[in-house]
């Protein structure tokens, strides 16, 4: 009767390098995925939101320029919300229920914290830079959307 020994060091039952090196890499590639949609989470919002506002802006606007074609961007201070028409497009969106558009101000109609306010972008984008501004609590930030180039800026606090 022949009896065979296995030492447990060669038994193989360990990881090899590789799959350790590909099961890291999988779970690098998970968290860069997953970690940013936590980043909307508490003040963050906010700041988010404000993100949000000014791509949309810049997405009418390269929208009107390339294709050049009228869209009306239309922003509600009452009931915190924005959108867009254009050519066989409707988008809406509303701001999340702790962050409030405090006010927009057009060089042409001065400041507007109430009521809807709409902004037409042609083949040159829009005549004026708009201001709006955002708040969730005491805190702010302030959505500037300059004309010239069609690109927006986000900054931490009121701005003007």
């Amino acid at each position: 009767m022949t009896r065979t020994i296995s030492n447990s060091a060669n038994s193989g039952s360990g990881f090899t390098l590789i799959e350790l090196i590909v099961v890291i890499f999988i779970l690098s590639i998970a968290s860069a995925l997953i970690i940013p949609s936590f980043m909307d989470a508490g003040e963050g919002s906010l700041k988010a939101d404000a993100k949000r506002l000014g791509s949309a802006l810049r997405y009418v606007y390269d929208e009107s320029v390339s294709k050049k074609k009228d869209y009306l961007f239309n922003i509600n201070l009452d009931n915190d919300s924005y959108g867009f028409t254009g050519e066989r497009e409707l988008k809406s969106f509303s701001l999340k229920d702790d962050v409030f558009l405090k006010d927009i101000l057009i060089p042409s109609f001065g400041a507007r914290s109430e009521g809807e306010v709409t902004v037409k972008f042609g083949p040159l984008g829009t005549e004026e830079p708009l201001i709006l501004h955002l708040s969730k609590g005491k805190d702010e930030y302030t959505v500037i959307f300059n004309n010239i180039n069609g690109r927006a800026g986000i900054y931490e606090g009121y701005k003007l």
